[in-house]
């Protein structure tokens, strides 16, 4: 594959996932034809297009990292239908490797009806005054979660702020071991 047609190939990949996965409907295949392709019969490109299709939807959904998609793109060059070429599997590499992260958020974006976890600030502070006098010097962790709609990076995120004794610290400790401990359990099934 010539530096020309690598252009046009990694083109029509690039293409594709705007097409697809962030929402640019304005790149339809009668576009990409014109820009990309031309001289390709409309049968030739439908059929280059569904593959590269069904390739990067493959990537997608199982999010693969670089070892699994080194080992995709092998399989895919020893198939004899639809196969790709070492080439095109080199283009794929290069357009996975841009894209990758950035699909998945659209993903994770898109499949997230709840509010997220943005992050998480806590210390512990003493009280210096209080109206009640047992209730200073003693230690207070002040919890302070960032949380945002979906993984919408536009809106400043919400922030939820609030003070545990040491009681509610360790019990909240506790349940945490407890959901680890589960985790961990069913992992090793």
């Amino acid at each position: 594959m010539a530096g020309e047609e690598t252009k046009k190939f990694l083109g029509l990949l690039n293409g594709l996932a705007k097409r697809i996965y962030y929402g640019e409907s304005d790149i339809t295949d009668d576009f990409l034809k014109a820009e990309l392709y031309p001289n390709l019969s409309e049968e030739e490109f439908r059929l280059q297009t569904a593959k590269c299709q069904r390739l990067i939807k493959t990537m997608a959904s199982s999010d693969m990292d670089f070892d699994k998609l080194e080992a995709f793109l092998i399989s895919q060059t020893k198939k004899r239908d639809g196969a790709i070429t070492e080439e095109e599997a080199k283009v794929f590499s290069k357009f996975w490797r841009n894209h990758k992260t950035k699909i998945h958020d659209t993903l994770i974006a898109a499949t997230s009806w709840n509010n997220s976890l943005k992050s998480v600030n806590w210390r512990i502070d003493v009280k210096s005054q209080s109206k009640n006098i047992d209730q200073l010097n003693i230690p207070t962790a002040i919890m302070e979660f960032q949380v945002t709609e979906g993984l919408d990076k536009a809106k400043e995120p919400e922030v939820v702020l609030f003070e545990m004794d040491e009681e509610k610290l360790t019990n909240v400790l506790s349940n945490m071991q407890e959901i680890e401990k589960q985790i961990n359990a069913y992992c090793n099934q």
